[in-house]
């Protein structure tokens, strides 16, 4: 299951969304995220899932890729599922038991959070998907330069960010190669209950938060080997700029949020 968590990846392919600008990925997005939480009836998850699936095509990253890292919310998506049915009164009551109560309600969220979550997490994918994680710190730091007046350190925040979105990848896969060497010396992740299995990822968060700290320690002082001082004074080797691609991406993010208003 680890190796299906997509977080942070980046698919390298040539395509039509990999050229648009970062920025406007960055924005479009966002107004992605609003529009899911105007909907609220079927026809509109329907529009969403059309349009997602035409964005999709265009990036030309594989759907299965992209759906595999559902895999790692699955605990998560059945919980609020559980939540949803069994704990929402209104309308008709299909069964009751105790403080259980199965309702038309309940079913109806239930499914419209499972749905809305569902897209969220693909839909918010496909940025780090299709965005380097060098162009997405230039994009972040380029949409948060005018909050520097307020005196936010928009390089600094730019910066954390895509360090973060970056190690997610490196520790997982250093989460795998850690339990490989445990389960080859014996342990057993899979079997017992929920408090034995918990205690047996003891001898894996050990050595994973040593590397993890080893890493950021030799990312740190790489950074100062190579005069790092922050965004003062920093060039770059490629200056965004906005195209006429750009300009109907935006138009097609407004049409979209236009259509799940309405619907």
């Amino acid at each position: 299951m680890i190796r299906d968590i997509t977080i942070g990846q980046y698919y390298p392919v040539s395509s039509l969304v990999h050229k648009l600008d970062p920025r406007t990925k960055i924005l479009i997005t966002f107004i992605y995220i609003i529009s899911l939480f105007f909907i609220t009836y079927l026809p509109g998850y329907a529009f969403v899932v059309l349009f997602l699936y035409a964005v999709i095509s265009l990036s030309h990253v594989p759907l299965h890729f992209i759906l595999k890292g559902l895999k790692g919310i699955a605990f998560i998506l059945l919980f609020t599922l559980v939540l949803n049915v069994f704990f929402t009164p209104g309308g008709k009551v299909y069964y009751e038991w105790g403080i259980i109560n199965i309702t038309e309600l309940g079913v109806k969220t239930a499914v419209m959070m499972g749905t809305r979550l569902i897209l969220l997490i693909v839909g918010s994918s496909l940025l780090t998907l299709t965005t380097s994680p060098i162009e997405l710190t230039d994009g972040i730091e380029s949409l948060l330069n005018p909050f520097r007046k307020i005196g936010i350190p928009a390089h600094e925040i730019a910066m954390m960010m895509s360090i973060a979105l970056r190690f997610i990848p490196i520790l997982l896969e250093e989460t795998d190669k850690i339990m490989k060497a445990q389960m080859a010396r014996g342990a057993d992740f899979e079997t017992g209950n929920i408090i034995k299995r918990a205690k047996s990822m003891i001898p894996i968060m050990v050595p994973l938060f040593i590397s993890a700290f080893r890493r950021a320690e030799e990312l740190a002082m790489a950074m100062e080997a190579r005069c790092y001082r922050g965004g003062v004074g920093r060039t770059r080797m490629n200056k965004l700029q906005y195209n006429k691609q750009d300009v109907y991406a935006f138009i097609v993010g407004g049409l979209f949020m236009i259509g799940c208003v309405l619907l």
